[in-house]
């Protein structure tokens, strides 16, 4: 009998059933995010260095005193400023890298657009400090093949900031365009080939294409390769550790993740290290939830 209602004790023993296949899941993220961060945020309101980690000195609670030194500090801020506008130009050449090559995929014949995809996934499988190691030597300024192709002669990349700056990030977007590329290649395949046809056939160029017909089509997609990007690249640390030899000179390449290190193990201000991590996941917090509101205020379903 088809038409008979729904009992209430069956409905709600159905809408349970999908959490018990989540739970397991579920406990396996609480051991390794959820407690974690419970530390970080918890050890960033003691103090806590290599005294207490000896057991030279009692544990003390410090409330908020751990980030009022951190935000009195001008390194913090210029540190902060320089992770910032490093992980948004990351992120910015990273989609650009990424989406233009996905176009391509779709315009190549099968030959190249197999061997484009292996050479992609390569780049992104490589270790990142295999891939720093690499892009060092490339660089080097007495053996590299890339000063030598630019008539450069004995420049040193890592030794100013700015320049420093440019070679982790070509490292960057070299080791994360991958993801965007195939991301955004299985979604221009999912959509349908008559659009395409139809705007091609009213005279819209490749770019036109991309941006009034792909890109409003591949909106979710776009959202979240943009956010893996930005907590990708916002939380960067091996290449510039690798390539900046821990830093740059002076500091003068600092991002927030180096830093964090430098108080925590370098300095056994370990407090100070989680303070800095507990701002960097607020931030993280900060800039997907905005990102995700925006959206949705523009009526976007992701």
């Amino acid at each position: 009998m088809t038409g008979l209602p729904t009992s209430p004790r069956s409905v709600r023993g159905s809408s349970g059933t999908p959490w018990l296949y989540l739970a397991p899941a579920l406990v396996v993220l609480g051991g390794l995010l959820v407690y974690p961060v419970y530390q970080l945020g918890l050890i960033s309101f003691l103090e806590y260095t290599q005294a207490q980690v000896s057991g030279g000195e009692p544990t003390s609670f410090q409330g908020f005193g751990n980030y009022a030194e951190l935000f009195g500090d001008g390194e913090f801020w210029r540190v902060l400023l320089a992770t910032v506008v490093f992980a948004a130009a990351c992120v910015v050449s990273t989609l650009a890298v990424g989406c233009a090559l996905a176009v391509l995929l779709t315009r190549v014949r099968a030959l190249p657009r197999l061997a484009l995809m292996l050479a992609g996934l390569g780049a992104w499988a490589t270790p990142a400090v295999t891939g720093s190691t690499v892009w060092l030597l490339l660089f080097d300024p007495d053996f590299g093949p890339v000063n030598r192709m630019l008539g450069l002669g004995d420049h040193s990349w890592t030794y100013g900031r700015y320049s420093a700056f440019l070679l982790v990030l070509l490292e960057v977007v070299w080791c994360s365009f991958p993801f965007v590329m195939v991301t955004v290649y299985a979604g221009i395949r999912a959509v349908p080939a008559e659009v395409l046809e139809a705007a091609a056939l009213d005279g819209a160029s490749q770019w036109r294409i991309w941006r009034s017909v792909l890109a409003p089509m591949l909106r979710p997609i776009l959202v979240v390769v943009t956010i893996q990007s930005v907590i990708w690249d916002f939380k960067v640390f091996t290449q510039i550790y690798v390539m900046t030899n821990g830093g740059g000179i002076a500091g003068q390449n600092l991002v927030l993740n180096v830093y964090a290190y430098q108080k925590a193990f370098a300095s056994s201000q370990y407090s100070l290290g989680s303070a800095i991590g507990v701002v960097m996941l607020l931030i993280l917090l900060a800039v997907t939830l905005v990102y995700l509101r925006l959206l949705r205020r523009q009526g976007e379903e992701l």
